[in-house]
């Protein structure tokens, strides 16, 4: 269905899909549209308009052109709304095309307890979408940073969809760990997968992880930047997020789809449900 842009780049941004915001900056003589004018194209949808024809329909396929070049700088182009284009108007119109992609920080949060919570402010400063789940409602804040949105769910497994670039585990529960970073590691894409904890945690988990068919050596336990070793939970959370700032640029990832790892996945030679004995 189509929506207004505003509406379409608020869930655009939330939902991580990349988008070209396309503005009338300036009109000369008599044009379909006035300045100001918006729309927003994604690669399979159109959200509002610049008044049709062949100006919409050039601007459109400029647009997509953007998205598949991954191009990240802002486009001014003039148009002649007369022959060149079919059209009869006369005037002349300038566009302004601006991508609007995904930030390179897309992460899952799972756990809300004290270094989860001092992780999510900072993630909060940070040009980063975090999704922040739990199933215990009533350690959330009543407030979150506006690019964090918390989820409450009684299986927090669902919320391990395709589209992450880091996915953080750091749940009150050592069996819900291991089953979150046995779905994460089946992942496509191959997403960043920390867990909090130490070094025995780590080795246990990865002789789980051996037998059931995976590579331990994609999971980062313990997690921090290496050389912050302070243990109250603000400390760690920096030792985290200086971690994340520190890795290479990850590579372009799907955006979120219906896949979900909660049965048998990619990889995987039993059920990503199974917890630890």
């Amino acid at each position: 269905m189509n929506m207004d842009w505003i509406t379409a780049l608020a869930d655009c941004q939330r939902e991580g899909r990349p988008s070209v915001l396309v503005t009338v900056t300036e009109v000369a003589g008599s044009a379909p549209r006035a300045a100001g004018t918006k729309m927003l194209v994604t690669a399979d949808a159109l959200h509002g308009t610049i008044g049709g024809g062949a100006l919409e329909f050039t601007a459109i396929e400029t647009a997509r052109a953007l998205l598949d070049g991954h191009v990240t700088e802002l486009r001014t182009q003039s148009y002649p709304l007369g022959p060149a284009l079919g059209q009869c108007c006369g005037g002349r119109v300038t566009l302004l095309f601006e991508p609007l992609l995904p930030p390179h920080l897309r992460i899952a949060l799972f756990g809300a307890g004290h270094v989860a919570k001092a992780l999510a402010a900072i993630l909060g400063t940070l040009p980063a979408r975090v999704t922040w789940i739990d199933n215990r409602p009533d350690l959330f804040p009543d407030v979150t940073p506006a690019n964090v949105t918390a989820q409450m769910l009684e299986e927090p497994e669902a919320a391990l969809t395709r589209g992450y670039s880091h996915i953080l585990i750091m749940t009150h529960d050592h069996a819900l760990d291991y089953r979150l970073v046995k779905s994460a590691l089946c992942l496509p894409g191959q997403p960043f997968v920390g867990v909090i904890g130490s070094d025995t945690k780590r080795a246990r988990f990865a002789s789980r992880l051996r037998a059931d068919g995976l590579d331990p050596d994609r999971l980062t336990c313990p997690i921090g930047v290496a050389g912050l070793t302070g243990k109250h939970p603000g400390e760690i959370a920096v030792a985290v997020a200086a971690q994340l700032l520190s890795l290479p640029t990850p590579a372009a990832i799907p955006a979120p789809s219906d896949f979900v790892s909660d049965n048998n996945c990619l990889g995987c030679a039993t059920p990503c449900g199974d917890a630890l004995p």
